[in-house]
């Protein structure tokens, strides 16, 4: 009965080990991957999120000109009147 249960805990402890090792070939050759989608996840966040802020800085140019230039259509010529005494 001994021999049964110390096999048992040998075919564990192999099981084990086995499992451990196989788990760090695994991670050697996926990490990279999985490392590798991650960048190039937040890269394309980053060139959406720079675009959004180009466009929200053209919208607010374009704004801001079509203000000046209605400004400019209200307001007529101005002319000097001096006064006389």
């Amino acid at each position: 009965m001994e021999m049964a249960s110390g096999s048992s805990l040998l075919r564990t402890l192999a099981i084990i080990i086995l499992s451990y090792y196989l788990f760090k070939f695994l991670i050697r050759i996926f990490a990279p991957i999985i490392m590798q989608k991650a960048v190039n996840k937040m890269q394309e966040k980053m060139q959406e999120q720079y675009k959004k802020q180009q466009q929200q800085q053209q919208n607010t140019t374009d704004q801001s000109t079509q203000f000046q230039s209605k400004e400019k259509e209200k307001v007529g010529d101005y002319i000097d009147y001096e006064e006389i005494n």
